[in-house]
């Protein structure tokens, strides 16, 4: 997870989350984390990076609507990534 930026680590979050959101759920929680609009060109790269690196798993709910879920190799990243940041919070 040290090559992802902060907007992918964030989405990584999100979706691992929720249950299978769809890319406007996604949008949707992380406006409201950002407080501004995230428009589509930044985020659709974005969880392709991250499914890209296996990361996240997409699939297709119908054929305008893909899902986001997050894979074993997502959930091992959060929960290094947690353990990193934990040694300088405790």
């Amino acid at each position: 997870m040290d090559d992802l930026t902060g907007f992918q680590r964030d989405l990584l979050f999100v979706i691992a989350g929720a249950d299978q959101p769809s890319g406007q759920d996604v949008k949707e929680e992380i406006e409201q984390y950002y407080s501004t609009e995230i428009n589509h060109g930044r985020l659709y790269p974005n969880l392709d990076t991250i499914v890209n690196k296996d990361l996240v798993e997409k699939g297709q709910l119908d054929r305008r609507t893909n899902y986001y879920a997050i894979t074993d190799d997502g959930e091992q990243a959060i929960e290094d990534r947690q353990e990193w940041v934990s040694q300088y919070l405790s």
